[in-house]
């Protein structure tokens, strides 16, 4: 069994208080959660506005596998046009 965890560090510009924050992010989680099967929650930065750091969670039976999909999970953060993503890695238990 393989676990891969993603971390996405986040900065959100067109974010003027909490609740937009939440708005994008919901957006992203719910959108990333039904596409790619996989956990995934913000854990850094919730009092921030425009910061945000989101961890993914997938779990297979092939290393190669969990992290193809998490480079994939990075990929559709990174092209969404409210959260520029900073920085991100990617790490394999």
């Amino acid at each position: 069994m393989h676990i891969a965890l993603l971390t996405l560090h986040l900065r959100i510009n067109s974010s003027t208080s909490l609740k937009d924050k939440r708005r994008v992010l919901r957006s992203l989680l719910d959108r990333t959660k039904a596409r790619f099967n996989v956990s995934v929650a913000e854990v850094d930065a919730a009092d921030h506005l425009q910061i945000a750091v989101v961890a993914v969670v997938c779990v297979g039976s092939d290393a190669r596998v969990v992290q193809g999909i998490l480079e994939s999970v990075a990929h559709l953060w990174e092209t969404h046009s409210e959260a520029e993503v900073t920085r991100h890695q990617i790490d394999v238990l």
